[in-house]
């Protein structure tokens, strides 16, 4: 090769490297200046969700497509280069579409700060108030978590007989995310009274066996005493013996009814059970119970009509009534009145004679 043709051929290799170090200095020089490149957007706020599983390509072409970014694929080696391709958080999102690549990607790794409500579900109240309860608060919708707490495959899946989650809510304060799926909220409550009972029974272990074994009760039959049981007490330290009046009723030879005759159940059948008798339709909830719901066989919750006890619970109980069903105070108490008409406490009666008495004592004085 002569000098001039090396000559030639060195100029252009020293042209072309020339080329590709300005080239890779411009590239470098644009990757850099990259993050801090603001969006040429309208200015409006621009909804995205990235659901749970959505690969980061995805999601870079979706903002791409939504108008929040340009060069999805710079956005990629962007966001892989800071190492936060897996930081990302799922959610709903409402995105400046003027923000930088740099400013995305940070409100893609902080996620959305979720807006949560707080609920106090008393102890006693039906499923149906609790909905309404939660639904105020924005929580879930009232109809949704009604029709789950009625699916017949929610109960089996979790181990709950009869035609509804009644019982099984456990009365508390809590905190949900606003806009939560009924199923979140419904098993979060569940699991509390799990926990609750469980740590009843094993504490109460040789009372509840004793209990069970003379009535031939099961779990569920001692929960339906402590719905009654929440309904009927008022001051905590009756709880045991009201529900020993109620064991009483049903286990007494001389109580020959074997019926608990107690007004909540009535109520109850009265408002919460999708199919409802004629005299339950005919009912104003806010009124008191009338001589034909009193004598309306047609409603199953009637326990002035029907032996033993209601079909289910009949309210939400709380770890007082559930222990105080669990442990009856061994009394041979039969009946019980207020003692006034808006006391907390009540008059015990061990015969028909003595509760007319106590009755005409603190009620018809």
């Amino acid at each position: 090769m002569s000098k001039r043709s090396f000559r030639t051929a060195l100029a252009i290799i020293v042209g072309i490297l020339v080329i590709a170090v300005v080239l890779i200095a411009v590239f470098v020089n644009r990757a850099l200046a990259y993050p801090d490149e603001r969006h040429a957007g309208t200015g409006k706020a621009i909804a995205i969700e990235i659901k749970p599983g959505t690969s980061f390509p995805t999601v870079a072409a979706m903002l791409a497509d939504k108008g929040i970014i340009a060069k999805p694929t710079w956005f990629r080696m962007y966001a892989m280069w800071k190492g936060d391709t897996t930081n990302i958080k799922t959610g709903k999102y409402a995105i400046d579409d003027t923000k930088t690549p740099e400013e995305v990607l940070a409100i893609l790794v902080a996620g959305v700060k979720e807006k949560t409500a707080k609920v106090t579900l008393p102890e006693g109240q039906n499923m149906l108030e609790y909905f309404e309860k939660i639904a105020a608060a924005q929580i879930a919708d009232a109809k949704e978590l009604e029709a789950l707490a009625r699916d017949r495959d929610f109960l089996q899946r979790h181990g709950i007989a009869g035609d509804s989650v009644e019982g099984f809510l456990f009365p508390d304060t809590y905190d949900f995310r606003v806009g939560e799926k009924p199923k979140v909220v419904l098993e979060r409550l569940i699991t509390h009274h799990q926990e609750v009972w469980n740590a009843a029974a094993k504490k109460h272990a040789r009372d509840l066996a004793k209990l069970k074994d003379r009535l031939t009760w099961t779990d569920r039959d001692v929960l339906v005493l402590a719905s009654i049981v929440e309904k009927e007490a008022v001051e905590p330290a009756e709880r045991p013996r009201i529900a020993q009046v109620f064991v009483n009723r049903l286990a007494f030879s001389s109580f020959a009814s074997h019926k608990l005759e107690t007004d909540p159940t009535i109520r109850y059948g009265c408002m919460v059970p999708v199919q409802k008798s004629a005299a339950c339709a005919a009912w104003d909830k806010g009124d008191r119970l009338h001589r034909e719901q009193l004598d309306d066989a047609d409603n199953p919750y009637n326990t002035y009509q029907h032996k033993g006890l209601p079909p289910g619970p009949i309210s939400n109980p709380g770890r007082s009534s559930i222990e105080a069903a669990m442990t009856p105070d061994g009394s041979e108490y039969l009946y019980f009145v207020a003692t006034s008409k808006n006391s907390r406490s009540h008059a015990f009666a061990k015969s028909y004679d003595e509760h007319k008495r106590n009755v005409d004592k603190y009620l018809h004085p």
